[in-house]
């Protein structure tokens, strides 16, 4: 059923997140499907992809495509290098693609499409308006280190998420009734809203309250409070899921001298592996980004698709991932008409 808002022209924002970049597709689905007319689109790598060929009329093929895709045509595709600048040549996804896309430039595209890649030479965020639509897709999915770099027009260029995960910007021109952007970023659903209770937070307030337990022999109840309880030190805590001073003093025990520590209260710290390292900083890196860049061009609505949606690399999940998209989008379109602009839809807490 066609959304009865009079607010029709949608300019578009599309985040990076590897494969989670799927869930792009059943947001535009969902769009589509209530009547609004897309007028403008920005993407940074997966967004990039997504966007571009939406832009050319060629997604609903792509997504077709994408949905026969097992994980081990998904490993042949993005054809595993060992001599390449990155550990995945992805020339064969690649062609995949252009085969749907065909020859178009980003001129002759209907809708202003913008693709964000990052040239790794002068550092800085490259927005790519004009030439070969599969030229700029390929240059903006580079991911670094997994992904070769990408040359053009005399530019080795990266990944758009590298600095700018979420492009609003680009779209902040574009005569449209209102924006969205689409994160992939967003936080775990099935996490309680009392971030404590999530584990990587759990093991940061633990750490923290072993950094301040090793002090405590050095500082009393009172003067640890007056450190803590400043702007600085407050804007630490709730990086860690600390509320407030009280709770983070409390968290101290005694030191070895006043009392034996059990160490089977101790809370592990989450094991990860190299991959997963990278995979994390990189999430952490892009949620800060892109909470700069709403910062300066903030959206009418933000849809957040959990980080914990599906891997980087796992392309064969696509019917699923688009599901979610679609399904997150149902709800923020359902919140925008009924509340208005300026609101963030998130995955809601079981």
């Amino acid at each position: 059923m066609a959304d009865q808002s009079p607010s029709r022209r949608v300019a578009l924002a599309l985040g990076s997140g590897g494969a989670r970049g799927y869930a792009h597709i059943g947001v535009i689905d969902e769009l589509h499907s209530r009547g609004y007319e897309i007028v403008g689109i920005a993407g940074s790598s997966m967004g990039a992809l997504v966007g571009g060929l939406h832009a050319a009329g060629s997604l609903d093929e792509f997504a077709d495509w994408a949905q026969t895709l097992t994980q081990r045509a998904v490993l042949r595709l993005l054809d595993p290098s060992i001599t390449a600048a990155g550990v995945l040549r992805a020339e064969k996804i690649l062609d995949a693609v252009r085969d749907i896309l065909g020859e178009v430039t980003i001129e002759e595209l209907p809708i202003p499409y913008t693709a964000v890649a990052t040239d790794l030479i002068a550092g800085k965020s490259v927005w790519l308006q004009r030439g070969a639509v599969d030229a700029a897709i390929r240059a903006s999915i580079a991911i670094p280190g997994v992904i070769a770099p990408h040359v053009l027009d005399g530019r080795l260029l990266a990944d758009g998420g590298i600095l700018d995960p979420l492009p609003m910007a680009p779209i902040a021109a574009v005569n449209a009734d209102f924006t969205i952007a689409v994160s992939l970023s967003g936080p775990d659903p099935e996490s309680n809203q009392d971030t404590a209770a999530d584990p990587e937070t759990r093991a940061s307030t633990e750490w923290l309250s072993r950094l301040l337990r090793s002090t405590s022999g050095l500082l009393d109840t009172n003067a640890a409070r007056s450190i803590l309880d400043t702007p600085a030190a407050r804007s630490m805590l709730s990086r860690f899921g600390t509320s407030s001073v009280e709770d983070a003093v409390d968290t101290v025990e005694p030191s070895s001298a006043e009392q034996l520590i059990d160490s089977s209260r101790e809370t592990a710290i989450p094991k990860l592996g190299s991959f997963a390292v990278m995979n994390r900083t990189i999430d952490i890196a892009q949620a800060a980004l892109a909470r700069h860049q709403m910062a300066a061009y903030p959206p009418d609505l933000l849809i957040e698709v959990p980080r914990t949606a599906c891997r980087s690399l796992e392309f064969h999940r696509a019917a699923e991932v688009i599901q979610v998209g679609r399904e997150l989008a149902t709800k923020a379109l359902d919140g925008f008409r009924n509340l208005g602009p300026e609101i963030i839809i998130t995955p809601e807490t079981p």
